[in-house]
């Protein structure tokens, strides 16, 4: 049930918000408005609000490929951007694919891969223990699997050699740039959804070392950088076995680079001299 708007006027939220800046103000009152049960609740989100969260943690959810996804306080929000991920991977899975997603975070590029596919084997893994819970819900209808720990260490060693389909929405922002993002994100998302080390690539180098151990023969390796990093991440790939693709949308100003683990060679037998 929403707050009927006379208890607490649009236009009155819409001033608190755009004092403090909130550049979409009429629509994230509305959000406010649809989302608040009582009119307490509704005052305590405006607060919340004004006082600098992310309007998804106030909400506690965040559309994402159309879906809504849980996001809990401190959990990293997932971005606009990411759906072009999502794309690209879905493009590439088969029906019943076995999928991965690294650094999982609310679990939402999962879960948003699971809507689009058929009947996929969805496994999550991220190292935030409130990331992990959160994803735990949002996957759930997908019945896949949360975990908590650093990359693909706590995943089922029944996976290696298996996966079609691992996507990795791995931090990439260089440790130096860190203070030069909005103060939603610098302030109320964890620190390891964001920092990329040095040139923002360590977390990338890391994922791309061990991924051919865990993908099947032809799996894909998808994961997202900037337009300045991709010939780095490119290079990342071609080092470690995987056959490089760069993808980007201007649309939502995304870019990806895309690995495949070559397949075997069905039929092949080495060839003996007489």
């Amino acid at each position: 049930m929403s707050v009927s708007p006379s208890l607490l006027p649009l236009s009155l939220i819409v001033t608190r918000l755009r004092a403090v800046g909130c550049v979409f103000a009429e629509d994230e009152a509305r959000l406010l408005l649809s989302t608040a049960r009582t009119p307490d609740e509704l005052a305590a989100m405006v607060d919340r609000r004004v006082a600098g969260l992310p309007l998804e943690h106030v909400l506690g959810w965040a559309e994402f490929c159309g879906l809504r996804i849980a996001v809990d306080p401190g959990v990293f929000v997932p971005r606009r951007r990411t759906e072009f991920l999502v794309r690209q991977a879905a493009a590439l899975a088969r029906p019943r694919a076995v999928v991965v997603d690294l650094c999982c975070g609310s679990g939402a590029v999962g879960a948003a891969l699971a809507a689009a596919l058929d009947r996929i084997e969805l496994h999550a893994a991220d190292i935030d223990p409130a990331a992990v819970r959160c994803a735990r819900r949002n996957i759930a209808a997908a019945h896949g699997q949360a975990y908590e720990g650093d990359l693909y260490q706590p995943l089922p060693s029944a996976l290696r050699g298996r996966v079609d389909v691992l996507v990795a929405n791995a931090p990439y922002v260089p440790t130096e740039a860190i203070g030069l993002l909005p103060p939603e994100a610098r302030v109320h998302e964890p620190r390891a959804a964001l920092d990329g080390g040095a040139d923002g690539l360590d977390v990338q180098r890391r994922v791309t070392a061990a991924a051919s151990r865990w993908l099947a023969p032809g799996g894909h390796l998808l994961i997202e950088t900037s337009e300045r990093q991709a010939p780095q991440t490119v290079a990342l790939f071609t080092r470690n076995g995987l056959i490089p693709q760069l993808s980007s949308s201007d649309e939502l100003d995304a870019t990806i680079v895309i690995g495949t683990r070559p397949a075997l060679q069905s039929g092949h037998r080495p060839r003996h001299r007489k």
